[in-house]
Formats: structure tokens, sequence, C-alpha cells
């Protein structure tokens, strides 16, 4: 069982940049790869970036390659998303979640998920 809590959402003007943080409980946190999705009211939801167990890896939504950043600090049972030139596009909860080893982009492949945190960005 893993327990996953993001933090670092908010309200920012477009252009600005926030930094996301989902932090894990459990000694084994570095085994897991770890994925950002989003859901926008009205909308499903998708798939922002991930991030393989070792931090080799990463993948990211074309509507957010060049930036954002994903990377995890396994030390502090971590993973981050910077934001940054955000758009109001971008407005939406943010969910972190974890499954063993190899990073996806399908949401259903991922086993344990955390609350989310609201992010939205004005014009």
């Amino acid at each position: 069982q893993v327990q996953l809590v993001e933090s670092g959402g908010g309200l920012v003007q477009a252009e600005g940049s926030l930094r996301l943080s989902c932090a894990a409980s459990g000694r084994t946190f570095s085994s897991y790869a770890v994925g950002w999705f989003r859901q926008a009211p009205g909308k499903e939801r998708e798939f922002v970036s991930a991030i393989s167990w070792g931090g080799g890896t990463t993948y990211y939504a074309d509507s957010v390659k060049g930036r954002f950043t994903i990377s995890r600090d396994n030390a502090k049972n971590t993973v981050y998303l910077q934001m940054n030139s955000l758009k109001p596009e971008d407005t939406a909860v943010y969910y972190c979640a974890v499954r063993k080893l190899l990073a996806t982009m399908t949401s259903h492949q991922y086993d344990y998920w955390g609350q989310g945190t609201q992010v939205t960005v004005s014009s």
C-alpha cells in the first residue's frame, strides 16, 4: 500500500510558475514509477507527465512539453512537477499516481492515486 499526498497547487496568472509535489509513504517508493495526470471540469482525466522508478526515463504530454519538468528525490519519497509558462488551459485538478517500475502514459495502469491538488491559471 502506498499513500500519496499532492501539494503546491494554487492560483497563478498566465505565464507564471508552480511546483507541485507528490509525497509518498512507504519504504519502497524508489521501486515505483510516478505519473501526473490532470482533470479539468467536464473533461476526462489526461496524462501530463511520468517518471520511471530510477528517474532515468521521463514522458510528457505534447501540450506541456518544454514547459513542465518532472523530477524525483527518492531519499525524500517525493516527486516534483515544475510547471512554467502556465496557460489558462492548464487549469485542472492535478493527481499523482504510482505503479511498479515502468512509467506509462495510461491512467488505468497506475495502482495508487492521491487526492489531487487544484491548479488555476488566470488569463
